[in-house]
């Protein structure tokens, strides 16, 4: 079973949900679990895991069209074909460019091209590692290139690398509604939202609750930083019959704890009772599956 761990906004608490969830549904789940880091432009989940040991790293790469301009007739077919504005035409100055930073190496191009006057070469990507863990069956990382904008090619290549007979993948998605929140999502089973009881963030809940439900993926919700704010999270969380897998309570000596790093580390009995809670429901949604 997948899932996957989304919110509207950043700051929420989203990583800190991941790798709890990670930690106390390693423990009820004789460690048959796998954490998935795909929040590629910024992966945190390993900043809060002790005793890890990098098993393996790879580099992936994408192709990227080039076109020649000796063989090119500047018919701009290829431009016309491009759905990303990534070619650049100029026939009377007999110019022809392709940025980069725009192609999402779909190959249209290449297929239009009837002069063999596009070829394609390899551009970084980013990588993907992954490591073991002392609890859990491990977590796997992808880190994007510094200066790319391709976060949803590589996320692809980072679900790619994940064995699927794992008893259970937490994706921990980037923070948002676009692209990279959706290919993330796109195949889990069930769907977890982090909010907070504030203004920002029931706006932002709401937003992904419209993509959830489009994409009809059944998904729950989990109440970070419970206690600050107000309550009309919690109304239209009733208002919408959406289901509150569970609440986690505002603590100040937690907050400090993670921002050194030590989520895992310092966690109390009663933060701990709460992740327990949350554990409980979602592991009777795996069952029920």
């Amino acid at each position: 079973m997948k899932i996957a761990i989304a919110s509207g906004k950043g700051g929420t608490g989203k990583t800190t949900v991941a790798v709890n969830l990670y930690y106390f549904l390693s423990r009820e789940l004789d460690n048959r679990v796998k954490l998935v880091d795909c929040d590629v432009e910024e992966p945190n989940d390993m900043l809060f895991l002790n005793n890890t040991e990098l098993t393996e790293k790879k580099d992936v790469v994408t192709l990227v069209p080039k076109i020649v301009t000796k063989k090119c007739t500047f018919c701009k077919k290829c431009s016309d074909w491009c759905e990303f504005n990534a070619i650049s035409i100029v026939k009377a100055l007999k110019f022809a460019e392709v940025r980069n930073d725009l192609c999402h190496s779909c190959g249209a191009c290449s297929v239009a091209c009837e002069f063999g006057a596009i070829t394609e070469h390899a551009q970084p990507l980013g990588n993907i590692s992954k490591y073991k863990t002392d609890f859990g069956s491990g977590v796997i990382e992808g880190r994007l290139e510094i200066g790319s904008a391709m976060q949803t090619s590589l996320i692809k290549e980072v679900k790619k690398s994940v064995d699927l007979s794992e008893d259970l993948i937490l994706l921990d998605a980037p923070p948002g509604t676009s692209c990279p929140v959706v290919e993330t999502v796109s195949d889990a089973d069930f769907i977890i939202l982090v909010t907070e009881p504030t203004p920002f963030g029931l706006h932002d809940l709401q937003l992904t609750v419209d993509l959830i439900r489009e994409l009809k993926i059944p998904f729950g919700v989990i109440v970070n930083k419970a206690g600050l704010g107000n309550n009309e999270v919690f109304r239209y969380l009733e208002q919408q019959n959406i289901e509150l897998i569970g609440t986690i309570p505002y603590s100040r000596d937690y907050a400090s704890a993670y921002s050194k790093g030590e989520l895992l580390t310092t966690i109390s009995d009663e933060i701990a009772g709460y992740y327990e809670s949350a554990v409980q429901r979602i592991i009777q949604i795996k069952q029920s599956a």
